[in-house]
């Protein structure tokens, strides 16, 4: 078992740096085509749950950076920054 599968099998924290390459996209394909046609080993199945979840993680914390990053502006004209507002900027000053 890869360490991003315990990680994630643990339910611990991910490591930031847990990037979704085309590789792995390409295997999460892969996977599910092999899972139509013939089906999939027990270790098949537990590689493809682990991927599923990194690929849907990878999402959310592109999405989170994002959202960050934008700023909405007030109908009296003020600006209010989401990230600080709402996200990870206003986490870390807590």
């Amino acid at each position: 078992m890869k360490e991003y599968e315990k990680k994630i099998f643990g339910r611990a924290i991910i490591k930031e740096d847990l990037i979704m390459n085309e590789e792995k996209i390409a295997r999460i394909n892969e996977l599910y085509h092999k899972a139509k046609e013939v089906g999939l080993t027990e270790e098949e199945k537990a590689e493809q749950k682990a991927l599923r979840t990194e690929y849907i993680m990878a999402i959310r914390k592109n999405l989170r950076a994002t959202l960050n990053n934008v700023s909405v502006e007030n109908e009296d004209g003020t600006i209010t920054d989401l990230g600080e507002k709402y996200g990870k900027k206003h986490e870390k000053a807590n």
